[in-house]
């Protein structure tokens, strides 16, 4: 049996070693983190305790298509769920929560200034 690929035998006999010289895989689990992707909501300040609401640009949840970010609304989780409904009710458009930031799809920042602004919050335009 002169097979120069083998690497299993039931024979019992001598095994030869591979002929690659292919570097042994690296360790699993020492990659450094990834940074923040462009657009997403890890990089925003989500502190409400200066009190103004900040609209930014950035990218939707879906596919990368423009959206809206509510950042610094002060409240609860309800509160946050409650006024997300009513911004998308009153846009009709969809939207999401992460944690305390509010994503609505599209590029509504005038439409949402003055729709916060008579919910009583202080509303400042950001990110461009």
């Amino acid at each position: 049996m002169s097979n120069s690929n083998l690497r299993w035998s039931s024979d019992g006999g001598p095994i030869r070693e591979p002929s690659s010289s292919r570097p042994p895989n690296p360790p699993r689990g020492n990659k450094p983190p990834r940074p923040p992707r462009r657009g997403s909501t890890d990089s925003l300040t989500t502190d409400p305790a200066d009190g103004i609401v900040r609209l930014h640009r950035g990218k939707s949840v879906k596919g990368g298509k423009p959206g809206t970010h509510v950042v610094g609304l002060p409240g609860t989780d309800a509160d946050l769920d409650k006024v997300l409904k009513h911004c998308k009710q009153t846009l009709g458009t969809g939207g999401t929560r992460q944690d305390r930031v509010l994503v609505i799809q599209g590029d509504h920042r005038s439409k949402l200034q003055p729709l916060l602004q008579a919910l009583g919050h202080q509303v400042k335009l950001a990110g461009g």
